[in-house]
């Protein structure tokens, strides 16, 4: 918490907590130790309250309104609940939709079980051809990763309705895919399936897209996108020494503490 920034007051399950004002409320609870259900909040993008799991009730003038606690800023004296009976409702039957719409998400079945559910009404036929094997609750933190955090755009949604999917343009391999892997980092339910074979990065999930990997110059080992690698030093400034270049991360602290040490021994390195 940044001290620097005015404090206001807010009451969680009865509790009275300090937070910056304006902090996500969702952020507030998951300090505190309040645990809130969500799927599709994400710290280095924009809230923007997709799966609905993270609804709490707002009190106002006796009164109290449902809204997304990802959505929910800090303001002194709100006042919120986060696990009244309406609440858990809510949560039981969109996880019931999730239990349908990704019957092979091992998080989804953990959360849910927490809440008493095991099975769901409604029904949707696992598909052995999906290339997202089952897991995709269309949360959309891959696409914004992708998009918004890297600018590379290589998947987005596809289809409308029950029909939406996640994947690149008619699920072919896709050349201005970087290899990143934030899609695979950011997704909350494991969907994204990435291989590194040989020299090469397979997005398996998303049209099995191969990206070259780059070589060290050092050790020998595949360590990183090459166009991602080239994207990254592009915005080094000063640029990035040409000892350095080519070169993966192990073998890189390698060389600048050698070189440390060098400069700190008079160009003498003991061995003990």
């Amino acid at each position: 918490m940044d001290e620097s920034k005015r404090l206001v007051t807010v009451t969680i399950n009865g509790v009275e907590y300090r937070a910056e004002e304006g902090e996500i409320l969702l952020s507030v609870a998951t300090r505190e130790g309040i645990a809130i259900p969500h799927l599709c909040y994400e710290e280095a993008l924009d809230p923007y309250g997709a799966c609905r799991l993270c609804m709490v009730e707002v009190e106002k003038r006796g009164k109290r309104e449902m809204t997304t606690a990802c959505t929910l800023r800090a303001v002194d004296g709100l006042t919120v609940v986060t696990d009244s009976p309406e609440i858990e409702r809510h949560r039981r039957i969109i996880l019931e939709l999730y239990l349908a719409q990704a019957p092979k998400a091992d998080r989804i079945k953990e959360m849910a079980a927490r809440y008493g559910v095991t099975r769901t009404r409604f029904i949707r036929k696992v598909d052995p051809t999906d290339p997202l094997g089952n897991r995709c609750v269309l949360c959309g933190l891959c696409v914004r990763a992708c998009h918004e955090l890297m600018g590379a755009g290589a998947i987005n949604f596809i289809n409308r309705g029950a029909y939406t999917v996640v994947n690149t343009p008619f699920f072919e391999a896709n050349p201005v895919c970087l290899g990143c892997g934030a899609c695979a980092r950011v997704c909350p339910t494991d969907a994204v399936r990435i291989e590194d074979s040989g020299g090469e990065r397979v997005m398996r999930s998303f049209g099995s897209t191969r990206v070259p990997l780059a070589q060290c110059r050092v050790c020998g080992e595949y360590f990183a996108p090459v166009s991602l690698g080239e994207r990254i030093a592009a915005r080094f400034d000063p640029p990035l020494r040409d000892d350095l270049h080519g070169v993966c991360p192990a073998c890189r602290a390698k060389g600048i503490a050698r070189k440390e040490i060098l400069a700190q021994t008079g160009g003498v390195i003991r061995h003990v």
